[in-house]
């Protein structure tokens, strides 16, 4: 049994293809865990549901905002923007289940002693509650509410965590830290203005996992999202979006289980993707 997290797909479905040769994945016997983005910018995004979908439990997928991009779309609350690539999902015989499958995707989880997130944990958040606030996110996206509660999703405040926090403005500060995060402040304001790498900080901001004193870092965290940030691996973190849309490579890392804590990665194996958008774009 082999087990790999695997960085932004973003609908390039043929180099996944490659990758998951590159690794002889076999659904019977390995576990994928992808890290969200699955479908959009790139070329094969309905390729890339359909496959996630028909490896069962074998793959475990997060959600990230391409993903409830996705859901705010199909439920009309949302233009497609000039950049999308959701029109084969959306008119897909098999929309309606391919739609639920996504919508049950969860924002976090924790397997292998790794938390796996799309984007960023607040400092304020030790795992535990990165955790459970994901599942009470996942619970009202599931519920009759969700399609609703997407139109309301969209906005950069609150930009501060609080646990007086509720209702909208409590679930979108949580989907926005857990699917869009990059930079925060020391004391956890976040700021989404900057997509450049680690050393275009804005003034007074930092990467979310360079925070002093972070609470989850005690557990090991593997995350996406930040195609400019690239591959990153240090003790206890893993940045794993490598920007195969954007003509980067498609990135998987190999977990090796340890009798004496969290798995380690045993290895990283990367396959070249075509440009399929241009920066900016």
């Amino acid at each position: 049994m082999a087990l790999y997290l695997i960085g932004d797909l973003q609908g390039c479905d043929e180099p996944l293809q490659r990758l998951l040769r590159e690794i002889d994945f076999s659904a019977s016997r390995d576990t994928l865990y992808v890290l969200g983005d699955l479908v959009n910018r790139g070329p094969g995004s309905l390729a890339v549901l359909r496959r996630l979908m028909g490896y069962g439990a074998s793959a475990q997928c997060l959600l990230g905002n391409h993903d409830l991009h996705l859901l705010a779309v199909a439920e009309g609350v949302r233009r497609a923007h000039r950049s999308d690539t959701l029109d084969a999902i959306l008119a897909a015989p098999d929309r309606a289940g391919l739609l639920d499958w996504v919508r049950g995707r969860p924002l976090a989880l924790q397997a292998h002693g790794w938390l796996m997130v799309h984007a960023g944990v607040l400092p304020q958040w030790s795992a535990a509650e990165a955790l459970a606030l994901a599942g009470g996110f996942s619970a009202i996206l599931a519920g009759s509410d969700g399609p609703d509660w997407l139109q309301r999703m969209y906005g950069n405040q609150p930009d501060r965590w609080s646990p007086d926090l509720a209702g909208d403005d409590r679930w979108r500060l949580v989907v926005n830290a857990l699917t869009r995060l990059r930079f925060c402040s020391a004391d956890g304001q976040m700021e989404f203005g900057t997509k450049d790498g680690a050393a275009a900080a804005p003034p007074g901001y930092m990467p979310w996992f360079e925070v002093p004193s972070r609470r989850s870092a005690d557990t090991p965290v593997a995350f996406g999202h930040w195609s400019t940030l690239g591959l990153l691996q240090r003790p206890g973190l893993l940045a794993l979006d490598t920007g195969c849309v954007w003509g980067g490579c498609l990135s998987a890392a190999r977990l090796e289980p340890a009798a004496d804590g969290p798995a380690k990665i045993a290895e990283i194996v990367q396959v070249t993707c075509p440009q399929a958008q241009k920066p900016g774009a």
